[in-house]
Formats: structure tokens, sequence, C-alpha cells
């Protein structure tokens, strides 16, 4: 079997399952709409386009206030685009990691850049380095973040190869050490500090403004646009390493695009909203349920599937308890916990584990 052929393997069960996109679209669109339209403040749906052709010079007869074109445009608008791209981060970022790992317990946390980030943002917090302004404690998580997630792959390669449960083994043992060093920092932080460290690692959207969204946007766009290039060669690396490679593929290639891909989108997203766990873990998996397991239909469908779900996780992070809000790192954890149970329970018995 050639890599040609395995390219053009079973194009009528892909035209298919092509179903799910017009379907993730709508679902997109409608919870963009309740996330901006639903708060103290109600937005109608007629008022939304109003406002929103209003910016490109179209002119609607809907009467809407000022208070509503500023709720809108300044406040809700740019938290909603932020969950958005965050939310399809976070889940491409999965869906790539379970991909080369061959591993469906597999998330963006396990490369280190979530623990890597965290450190470098506790660090700003403690040090009180304002380098870069409002964008010294994003750039720092980034950073220390990418710097993590490089440490680990290199300490996993030998012999010019990267042997994935090294890097499995290594990403485990540095999120380890990372997470003692954040928790060492924390109880050397004062009051003050220590509310800021709080606030950012049970991760959230409140701080969403125009300027976080565009300085988030180009790295995550970036690795939207690349990754679902991998899902041909996903399809054949999940075959076994040996067997992709003798049909053609370039595997370490692909794991190092993969992990790249992951910690650039994954990077980008926690240094703006703190770690938010289990998007990357629930995603891929609620998708592989409804269309399979074909990483050319998986990768795209995470985008849309992670950007819904976000956004209305957000949603209910904001109203469940109006005027405070909820951490959206909290929801996501409560409904990922048991649906993690659950999938280790669902896989014991492939893990030997009964």
């Amino acid at each position: 079997m050639s890599a040609t052929t395995m390219s053009v393997g079973r194009p009528t069960m892909v035209v298919r399952r092509v179903w799910i996109f017009p379907v993730l679209a709508v679902m997109l669109g409608f919870a963009l709409l309740l996330g901006v339209g639903i708060g103290a403040v109600p937005i109608p749906p007629d008022a939304v386009a109003a406002i929103l052709l209003g910016k490109v010079g179209i002119s609607l007869e809907t009467v809407v206030s000022q208070q509503q074109v500023a709720v809108l445009w300044n406040i809700r608008l740019p938290r909603v685009v932020l969950g958005g791209l965050v939310g399809a981060a976070l889940a491409v970022s999965g869906a790539l990691l379970q991909g080369i790992f061959r591993n469906p317990l597999a998330d963006p946390g396990l490369i280190g850049v979530s623990s890597g980030a965290a450190l470098g943002a506790v660090f700003t917090i403690i040090s009180g380095v304002a380098v870069f302004g409002i964008y010294t404690l994003p750039i720092a998580a980034f950073l220390a973040g990418a710097a993590t997630t490089l440490f680990v792959y290199r300490l996993s390669r030998r012999h010019g190869r990267t042997d994935i449960a090294m890097l499995l083994l290594v990403g485990l043992a540095l999120n380890a050490l990372a997470g003692a060093m954040t928790g060492l920092l924390t109880y050397l932080a004062d009051d003050a500090q220590l509310r800021s460290i709080v606030f950012w690692t049970l991760g959230g959207l409140g701080g969403a403004l125009w300027e976080t969204v565009l300085a988030a946007a180009p790295p995550i766009l970036l690795a939207l646009v690349l990754a679902p290039r991998l899902g041909f060669y996903l399809n054949l690396f999940a075959l076994g390493e040996a067997e992709a490679r003798h049909l053609g593929v370039n595997i370490e290639w692909v794991k190092r695009f993969a992990v790249l891909m992951a910690a650039l989108a994954t990077g980008a997203a926690v240094a703006l909203t703190g770690p938010i766990g289990f998007i990357g873990l629930i995603v891929p998996h609620m998708v592989r349920l409804a269309i399979g397991p074909d990483h050319r239909l998986l990768i795209p469908a995470c985008i849309l599937s992670g950007a819904t779900l976000l956004v209305l996780a957000d949603l209910l992070a904001r109203t469940l308890a109006a005027p405070a809000e909820i951490p959206v790192g909290l929801l996501t954890a409560f409904a990922g916990g048991p649906f993690f149970l659950a999938l280790i329970l669902r896989t014991r018995r492939q893990y030997g584990f009964s």
C-alpha cells in the first residue's frame, strides 16, 4: 500500500461525514450570538446585527442605545472572539498530540507548555517586572511555556530521533518540576500577589480587550491554518511509526511540526487567559465519536467545536452567579473531570487495568 493510495482511501466515507461542518458552523454562530447578547445589558440579535453592520457603514432601522453599542463593542465582542480563538487552539492542540502520541489521554499539558507558562506568569507577578507594560505577563508566560516545550523536546531526542514514550515521561517530569517551582513562588508571595496568582491560575476571559485579541490572533491563527495539513500524515501515523516510515512519511518532521503547532497555539492561549483545562482532552473525543478518527476531518472539526464549547462555557461562567463571575477554568474542570474518569474506565481494558 502506498501513501498515495492512503490519501484517496474511502472518499465516500469522508464525503458522508462532511455533514458535520455546516452543523458545527451553525452551532458556533449560535454560540457567538448568545455570547454577545446575554448579560446584564441584553442585546437582541437584530441589535447585534445593527451595531456590527453600523461599524462598516451599513445602517439598519433597528434602534440601539449607546450603552448597547459600548457593551457589545468594548466588552462582549472581544471576550467572545478571544474565547473562540482560545477554545479552537486548545482543541486543535489536543487533537494533534493525541495523534502523535496515539494515546486518547494526551492533552496540551503533556508537553509542558501549560506548566511552563504558569511558572513564567507567577515569576512575573512575584518579581514585579513590567518591561512590556500590560503585555509583560502574557509575553513572559508564552516564552516560559515555549522554553519548557523546547526543553522537553530536546531531552526526548536520542540518536536524531524523537522517542514518543520519552517525550511523555520527560513532559511529566518537567511538569512536576515546574509545578513545584510555581508552588514555591506562590508560597513566597504576599497577599496581593497571591490574589493575582490565584486568579490567573484559575483561568478566565475576564481581561479580554481588543489588544489581547490582536496579540493572541496571529500565533493561534497560524497554528489553526497549518494544523489541518497534518491530518493525512497523522492517519498514517496511527498505523505505527515503522509502518508510517515504510509508507514514505517523514515521521520526525510530523512529530516536530505537530509539537510546534501545539506549543504555539497553546502557549498563546494560556499566556492570555491562564490555564483552561480539559478543552484539549474533551473536544477531540466528542468530535471523534461523531465523525470517526480521520484526522483530515477531525482537526478542522475540532477548531469549530473547541471555539463553540469555550464560548458557551464562558457564557455560563459569567451568568450563573451574576453579578459575580466564576472562572471558566473551574467550569471546564468540573465538566472535564467526570469525562476524564469515564474515559479511563472505558479504556481500562485496552490498557490492561482490569
